[in-house]
């Protein structure tokens, strides 16, 4: 029994850990996603935010916020703080457990430390193009730290929107919709790229630079995506768990496949024409939209959620961008923050313990938290420090202003 303790510890520990290697995969989907659809100029800037942001969640998690979402809470709403991380699990304890302690806590650290840098990799690609490095990356601090944590902790610690029946399995709001609610502040803070909108409202476009880039980022993303859900059952070491563990990769691949052809079907009526931005955040919505319960679904209607993720995100950024005049160059706020939305209703559909009721608080609950938070950071960031660089910078590019250097210097320098 002891030996059949320690191999499934020790499985369950490095499907965890590679779980969590695959979202930290992510990083990368995100960073290429959104370097082919920024303008050339902006470039340099955008991957030293991706690699910026992914060191500052990682030590700020480990610091305060894994103890904040999963400490001794004050109550089932306000979390407790504390510092640094505790010691691994004993062996003694391990063995004594009966199975019930099935892998390492330093591997659930590592998991969990990935999605908070996917939360803060959504709000990257939304506000790109005319923020200062440096104030992204002082959000970047209270989002990780302490404005993510505190409404993890209320779903995932234990707290009062766990105990109400809120379900959400891998995050498609816990996650997702927090990335979007915390950049949705940030872009209203930070205004419109300039030329982006006309004296008389209208819209013009502001197209991508490279988008076999986009599309290479969105393939990483959809891998990378099987760790999200598939490590999110947390074990793999029975039938059951195995099982299981196939049906969410099964189930996170028909949604993406879905959300293409819905996004397809409707760029195709929309504009005459395929779009392929709207067929690379059609997957996207597709993933975002199954995140919150991979498990209960039959494979068909994983294909149908998704499907109707591909749908809802074109209409979503056209609505964003036509009548809101919300600028976000990568629909990051769309897919993940309206789809995330969706996700969280479809849950009701196919999994009998959830309630439309509870969906809906913690829908409400998470974004309200998150937005109002955000928005109290970034305006004070505005204040302090400043958060859009100067028209004339914007003009040239951020990547020189910020970062000293272009991505592409053949373009320019000959």
């Amino acid at each position: 029994m002891e030996q059949i303790t320690q191999v499934s510890y020790a499985l369950d520990t490095f499907y965890f850990l590679m779980s969590g290697a695959l979202v930290m995969w992510m990083a990368a989907g995100f960073t290429m996603l959104e370097a082919g659809l920024v303008r050339s100029k902006n470039t340099t800037e955008i991957l030293a935010k991706n690699v910026g942001l992914f060191a500052i969640a990682s030590i700020m998690y480990m610091l305060v916020g894994y103890n904040v979402m999963y400490g001794d809470a004050i109550n089932a709403y306000i979390p407790g703080i504390s510092f640094l991380l505790g010691a691994d699990n004993e062996v003694a304890a391990v063995l004594a457990s009966g199975g019930d302690v099935y892998y390492s806590s330093m591997s659930d650290f590592f998991f969990q430390v990935v999605f908070v840098a996917t939360a803060m990799s959504v709000v990257s690609g939304a506000v790109a193009e005319r923020m200062k490095l440096m104030s992204f990356f002082v959000f970047a601090i209270i989002l990780t730290g302490f404005i993510y944590p505190v409404q993890g902790m209320w779903t995932w610690g234990g707290g009062f929107l766990s105990e109400l029946g809120f379900s959400d399995f891998a995050g498609s709001g816990i996650v997702h919709m927090t990335g979007a609610a915390a950049a949705l502040a940030g872009v209203i803070i930070l205004g419109a790229r300039k030329g982006k909108y006309g004296p008389n409202g209208e819209v013009r476009a502001i197209t991508g630079a490279n988008m076999p880039l986009a599309a290479l980022g969105t393939f990483i993303l959809w891998l990378g995506w099987f760790g999200f859900n598939g490590g999110s059952q947390l074990q793999l070491s029975t039938i059951e768990n195995a099982n299981a563990v196939a049906m969410i990769f099964v189930n996170t691949n028909m949604a993406a496949a879905g959300g293409v052809i819905g996004a397809m079907i409707i760029s195709k009526i929309l504009f005459g024409k395929v779009d392929l931005t709207m067929i690379l955040n059609g997957a996207l919505a597709g993933l975002v939209a199954i995140t919150a319960d991979p498990l209960s679904p039959a494979p068909l209607s994983a294909t149908l959620i998704g499907f109707v993720g591909g749908m809802l995100v074109v209409f979503a950024i056209l609505f964003m961008d036509n009548k809101m005049k919300i600028d976000d160059p990568v629909g990051a706020i769309s897919v993940h923050g309206i789809v995330g939305i969706w996700g969280l209703i479809a849950v009701t559909f196919n999994n009998a313990d959830a309630t439309i009721t509870a969906q809906l608080i913690g829908i409400v609950a998470i974004f309200a938290w998150v937005f109002i938070a955000s928005l109290i950071v970034w305006s004070i960031i505005k204040a302090v420090m400043g958060v859009r660089v100067s028209e004339e910078e914007e003009y040239e590019g951020v990547d020189q202003s910020e970062c000293g250097m272009e991505a592409y210097p053949e373009f320019t320098n000959k």
